[in-house]
C-alpha cells in the first residue's frame, strides 16, 4: 500500500508543470504550507522573548502611547506598528499575530519567488520559495513573528520592483518600502547603501549616471517620506529627542556592548563569502547577470550589517535567507538530475522538515486532553494562576514569561524593564532616559523601592545572564530574604513579598 502511494505521488510530482504557475497558485501553496507549518505554535505563550516585548510595546501604542514614551525597547516603530494594529483590530489575540506572522512569512517567499524568476527557472523559483518558508518558519524561535520577519517582506517586496520596473515612480514606491524595512530593522540601513552605491557604480560603468542619479534621488525621497511620516507624531507631541535617541543612537550604543564584538560573525560571514566565491569562480553563478550583482552586494550589506552588531542570533538570519536561497537554488539546479530511484527519498525528506511542527501539533493536542486548552506554556498560565487566585497584579515583576503582562492586563514596573534583559544594558539607559545610571541601581529600585508584591522567575535558570554575577547574587539574596516562593506552575515560579 505504501509502495503504491509513493509510486502515485512521484507521478504527480514528476507531471508537474512549473511553466503554467501563475503568481495566485504560487501564493495559495506558500500560505497554505506557512499555516500549516507555523499553526501549532499559534497557541504558545512565547517562542521568542523579543515577541513578547514586540506585542507589550504594540499594546502599549493601541493604548495610546507613541513607543520610548511610556515603555522602552530597542527597535525602531514600525515592528511595535505591526503589533499595535493588530492588536487595535483584533483585540489580545496570540491567534491574530501569529497568522498574521504566517501571512507575512508566504509574502517573503512570493517576492522571493519573482526575484528568481527573473534570474532562473520557474521550477528553480518555486522551491526557493518553499524554502524561503522553511527557512523562515523552522530551526530555532522562528515560528514567533519578529521583527525580521516584518523587515525582511518590505525589503524583499522593494527589491523585487527593482528587478521588475526601471522609472521614477517605481523607485520612489522601491523607496518607500526600504524605508519602511529600515524604520522596522535599523540595520536593513546597509543593504539600502549598498543598492545605492550599486546603482552609481553601474551607472559610471554604462554611461547612463545621469538616469541613475535621478532614479536615486526619487528612492531616496521614498525612503526620507516613510521616515519622516515616523517621527512626525513624536515631532507633533514635542518628543523628537526622545525619538531620534532610541531609533537612532541607542543601536549603535547597544552594538558597543560588552558581549558584542565583530570577530564574533567573521565564521560566518566567511562561509557565506567562500560560497558566494566558490559559486562565481566555477561559473556556477554568472558574475556579469546584473540581477546576481545586486543580489550580491544586498548580502554583502547584510553581511557588515552583521559585523557592525558584533553577534549573529539565529533570527538575524531571516533577513539573509531570501536572498541567499536564490543563488543556493541556481547552484543545486545545474547539479545532475537525480535518478528516479533517489527522488521518492527527496519527498520523505521534504516531508520530514517541518518535523518541530509535527512535534508541536503533539504538544497542543496533549495539552487540550490534560488541560482543557490548547494555550499552552508558563506565559499564559501562570497569569491564570495568579489570577484564580487573586494574587497581587499592581507592579508585578516578570523576570521571564513577561509576555505575562499582556495577558494580565499590566505593564512593567519601569521603563527599563519592559524586556527583562535591557535592566542590565545600562549603556542604553542615557536613550531611554532613565533616571538611574546603572544597571544595578535599576535594579535595586525595582526591589526596593518599587517592591513588587509579586514576582516571577523560571526554575533552572538564573534570573540574569550568567555571566551577571554581581545581579544575580543580589537579587538571590533579596529573594531569599523578603520573598517566600509560593507555587510553582511548570517551570515559573511565583514569589510573594513577605509582609
Amino acid at each position: 500500500m505504501a509502495k503504491k502511494l509513493n509510486t502515485v505521488v512521484l507521478k504527480k510530482f514528476r507531471s508537474f508543470s512549473f511553466q503554467n504557475l501563475d503568481w495566485k497558485t504560487v501564493l495559495l501553496i506558500l500560505v497554505v504550507l506557512a499555516i500549516i507549518i507555523r499553526f501549532p505554535f499559534f497557541f504558545r505563550d512565547y517562542i521568542d522573548r523579543d515577541e513578547s516585548t514586540f506585542i507589550i510595546m504594540g499594546q502599549s501604542w493601541a493604548n495610546g502611547h507613541l513607543p520610548y514614551t511610556q515603555l522602552w525597547d530597542l527597535k525602531p516603530p514600525m515592528t511595535f506598528l505591526f503589533f499595535a494594529i493588530i492588536i487595535k483590530i483584533f483585540g489580545k489575540s496570540f491567534i491574530a499575530i501569529r497568522l498574521f506572522g504566517s501571512l507575512i512569512v508566504a509574502l517573503t517567499a512570493l517576492f522571493t519567488y519573482g526575484i528568481a524568476t527573473k534570474i532562473t527557472s520557474k521550477k528553480i523559483a518555486f522551491w526557493v520559495a518553499i524554502f524561503c518558508v522553511f527557512f523562515q518558519s523552522l530551526f530555532g524561535s522562528l515560528q514567533g513573528v519578529m521583527s525580521e520577519h516584518i523587515c525582511t517582506f518590505f525589503f524583499v517586496a522593494g527589491l523585487y520592483i527593482l528587478f521588475l520596473k526601471d522609472d521614477q515612480k517605481w523607485f520612489f514606491t522601491s523607496g518607500l518600502l526600504l524605508g519602511i524595512s529600515v524604520m522596522t530593522k535599523l540595520n536593513m540601513a546597509y543593504p539600502v547603501l549598498s543598492l545605492g552605491l550599486y546603482f552609481l557604480y553601474e551607472g559610471f560603468h554604462k554611461k547612463q549616471i545621469s538616469k541613475n542619479i535621478v532614479n536615486l534621488v526619487f528612492m531616496g525621497i521614498g525612503f526620507f517620506v516613510t521616515i519622516a511620516f515616523t517621527i512626525m507624531p513624536y515631532y507633533l507631541q514635542g518628543n523628537i529627542q526622545v525619538c531620534w535617541e532610541s531609533i537612532f543612537e541607542a543601536p549603535l550604543a547597544y552594538s558597543e556592548g560588552k558581549f558584542h564584538s565583530p570577530l564574533k560573525t567573521l565564521p560566518f560571514v566567511i562561509v557565506i563569502l567562500g560560497l558566494l566565491m566558490a559559486g562565481f569562480t566555477l561559473k556556477i553563478i554568472d558574475w556579469k547577470d546584473k540581477k546576481l550583482q545586486i543580489l550580491t552586494v544586498v548580502i554583502l550589506g547584510i553581511l557588515l550589517s552583521y559585523m557592525q552588531a558584533g553577534k549573529v542570533n539565529g533570527h538575524y538570519l531571516i533577513q539573509l535567507y531570501p536572498l541567499i536561497l536564490i543563488p543556493l537554488g541556481i547552484a543545486v539546479g545545474k547539479l545532475p538530475p537525480l535518478k528516479k530511484r533517489y527522488q521518492s527519498i527527496v519527498i520523505i525528506l521534504l516531508i520530514l522538515i517541518p518535523m518541530e511542527s509535527y512535534l508541536e501539533y503533539g504538544n497542543i493536542i496533549s495539552n487540550k486532553i490534560k488541560k482543557g486548552t490548547f494555550f499552552n506554556g508558563e506565559g499564559i498560565e501562570v497569569p491564570a494562576y495568579i489570577t484564580e487566585h487573586k494574587l497581587e497584579t499592581k507592579n508585578i515583576f516578570f523576570t521571564e514569561y513577561h509576555i505575562g503582562y499582556w495577558v494580565l492586563g499590566e505593564k512593567p514596573p519601569t521603563k527599563a524593564a519592559t524586556h527583562p534583559s535591557n535592566i542590565t544594558r545600562e549603556e542604553m539607559f542615557p536613550y531611554m532616559e532613565n533616571p538611574r545610571n546603572t544597571g544595578m541601581e535599576e535594579l535595586r529600585y525595582i526591589m526596593e523601592v518599587i517592591q513588587p508584591k509579586t514576582l516571577v522567575a523560571r526554575e533552572g535558570k538564573e534570573i540574569f545572564d550568567k555571566k551577571l554575577v554581581d545581579y544575580n547574587t543580589y537579587i538571590d539574596a533579596y529573594l531569599e530574604k523578603h520573598y517566600q516562593l509560593t507555587a510553582t506552575v511548570g517551570r515559573g515560579l511565583i514569589y510573594q513579598r513577605l509582609e
